[in-house]
């Protein structure tokens, strides 16, 4: 719906809001800052706000064959904040539920960038989101219902043409990883799409509350879905947070991996780096019950950190404690670790 960006103007830094308006492209002044300093996380807190909230309304949920509307009750959360909450509970899908996710963190960090700025601009924030939301719904009136849109609003929206950065501003945005999150939802019940949800939720939000993000010492894939971290020059070793599989009837159980690339070219034994290797398990740590996320994210920041931890960790007994962690090895695969 809108994109946000910040100018320098006669000693302070305005915050624009950049809309479509009929066929034009248009902007208006948001707020004044100080600084460019001051001003930077606000607008990318704006950004993230705007995209995650339009992109889910402009396009057709198509799983299992449909054609389909996503929900449109993320928008209360963008003025409402008794109903943020919400943006944590649902389980419509995997891909939406994690839009939510995101969603609500990109709230939060608005919250964090305006605790740093003066009352008048946190007004003039506010009521920029109130007018954003809005004007997506009487946009959305207009296309479902036949609501013509108020004389008053400027902001033009079309469906499948969502006016937001360029790519979305999220990989999570992006059609390949929608669909990948449609993929795993195949098949799956009511109860196990549930579970997929919340085993989802735990992962992102543990992954965002470590260092390892900062550090750029690891990546949440949601292909598998699963936390990867590969601490450079750490003797070929990674790290794995797997999430169970709903589809399997005990779910799998959660789990922590380390495994070493080994080279598919044994000639390659050895050197820094390998053309083509596979992940060879050295040691797994099978969870009794679901950890929190308070307890992963430890474990990324310690390894972020500490990356010589893990070539340490491999040597751990089954039985044992990883080292400054609270999972206990269950089993070694000794022929690897050696």
């Amino acid at each position: 719906m809108t994109i946000y960006c910040q100018h320098a103007n006669r000693g302070k830094t305005q915050i624009l809001a950049v809309h479509r308006s009929g066929d034009d492209v248009v902007s208006s002044t948001v707020t004044s800052l100080e600084s460019p300093d001051l001003a930077a996380p606000v607008v990318d807190a704006l950004n993230r706000i705007s995209a995650l909230a339009t992109v889910p309304v402009s396009i057709f949920d198509q799983r299992e064959g449909q054609v389909a509307s996503y929900p449109v009750n993320h928008l209360a959360a963008l003025t409402d904040r008794a109903v943020r909450a919400d943006l944590l509970t649902g389980v419509h899908s995997l891909w939406y539920e994690s839009v939510c996710l995101e969603l609500h963190q990109a709230l939060t960090d608005l919250d964090d960038a305006l605790a740093a700025v003066p009352q008048p601009v946190r007004l003039a924030v506010e009521k920029e989101l109130e007018t954003e939301a809005r004007e997506l719904r009487d946009a959305l009136a207009d296309d479902t219902e036949a609501v013509s849109v108020p004389e008053e609003n400027s902001r033009s929206w079309d469906h499948e043409q969502p006016f937001v950065p360029y790519g979305g501003g999220s990989l999570l945005l992006t059609n390949r990883s929608r669909r990948q999150m449609d993929r795993q939802e195949e098949g799956l019940t009511d109860e196990q799409r549930a579970a997929a949800v919340a085993n989802l939720r735990l992962l992102v939000t543990a992954f965002e509350r470590s260092s390892a993000v900062e550090a750029d010492s690891g990546i949440f894939s949601v292909e598998y879905p699963e936390i990867f971290a590969e601490p450079f020059d750490e003797d070929h070793l990674f790290l794995t947070v797997r999430a169970p599989d709903p589809e399997e009837g005990d779910g799998g159980g959660w789990g922590v991996e380390i495994c070493r690339w080994e080279p598919d070219n044994p000639d390659e034994e050895g050197e820094d780096e390998y053309s083509s290797a596979t992940g060879e398990p050295v040691l797994h740590c099978a969870l009794p019950t679901t950890p929190s996320p308070d307890d992963i994210a430890d474990l990324l920041s310690l390894l972020a950190t500490e990356p010589r931890l893990l070539a340490g960790w491999v040597e751990t007994q089954a039985g044992e404690l990883l080292a400054g962690t609270k999972f206990a090895v269950t089993s070694v695969n000794r022929q690897v670790s050696l």
